[in-house]
């Protein structure tokens, strides 16, 4: 068993892409232990080859996983700080004409997949005396719009459930963060939703300077890394174009 307890130790699930895996690169270059969480192995052990992250292959929404998840992380030292990046959303139907098995997803990934993370790991964080939890979460959460709302459902969710969080863990030292992104542009999360292409690219066409991973990864890994009694409740990054939800700067539009 590897002792890593005198040095930072954070678990990032959603680590094979975006802001996940952004945030793993990002605090690994700080020096710290970070376990790389995500279903595809491949990315993973690519990622890992170049960060020295450890690969950790799990579906966080699959209980068994999560229980094999804790005990390798418990057998390679234990962390202190969880981040809760893995979500995502799927289609953009109005409530009429919803697609329940859409609404699903959303609610098992970023909601239950959340919770049973957290639940498995909260013994661990409480006894380490200074745990971390950070939830990024959405402004998809904080406002709803049209075609949205089965995004707007499960980010809204895990919203409220950071928020209880932080009011439960207080007492226990536990501090709870919660970074809500407004339009990141990555790899996959537009065309996950859209499913095609030309339909993804449209969510950033004429729009200057839209958020990056890496972007988000800094304010995530900043946050983690202030000391431990300073706690950064809720943290709002948009890019400048992006002025409210509802108020996208389009160049040429």
């Amino acid at each position: 068993m590897t002792d890593i307890s005198q040095k930072k130790a954070a678990l990032v699930t959603g680590a094979s892409s975006g802001i996940g895996e952004a945030t793993v690169r990002a605090l690994a270059a700080e020096g710290w232990t970070v376990f790389a969480v995500a279903r595809r192995a491949d990315r993973l052990a690519a990622l890992a080859q170049e960060t020295g992250a450890v690969a950790v292959p799990a579906d966080i929404s699959e209980d068994d996983d999560v229980s094999r998840l804790v005990a390798e992380v418990a057998e390679a030292g234990g962390i202190d700080t969880l981040i809760n990046i893995a979500g995502g959303a799927r289609g953009a139907d109005t409530i009429a004409a919803a697609d329940t098995e859409d609404w699903e997803w959303m609610y098992r990934v970023n909601v239950l997949g959340t919770m049973k993370l957290i639940r498995a790991f909260l013994p661990m964080l409480r006894a380490n005396g200074e745990g971390t939890v950070l939830n990024l979460t959405s402004t998809a959460g904080l406002a709803a719009y049209e075609g949205g709302g089965g995004y707007n459902a499960a980010k809204f969710a895990q919203h409220a459930l950071t928020v209880a969080l932080r009011l439960e863990e207080a007492e226990h030292n536990v501090r709870v963060i919660e970074v809500a992104p407004g339009l990141v542009q990555t790899e996959e999360f537009a065309l996950n939703r859209l499913g095609d292409r030309q339909a993804a690219d449209k969510v950033y066409q004429g729009v200057e300077k839209p958020l990056t991973a890496g972007d988000v990864a800094g304010v995530v890994r900043y946050a983690v890394s202030v000391p431990h009694h300073v706690n950064l409740d809720q943290i709002v990054v948009r890019p400048v174009a992006q002025a409210a939800n509802y108020k996208l700067i389009r160049k040429g539009a």
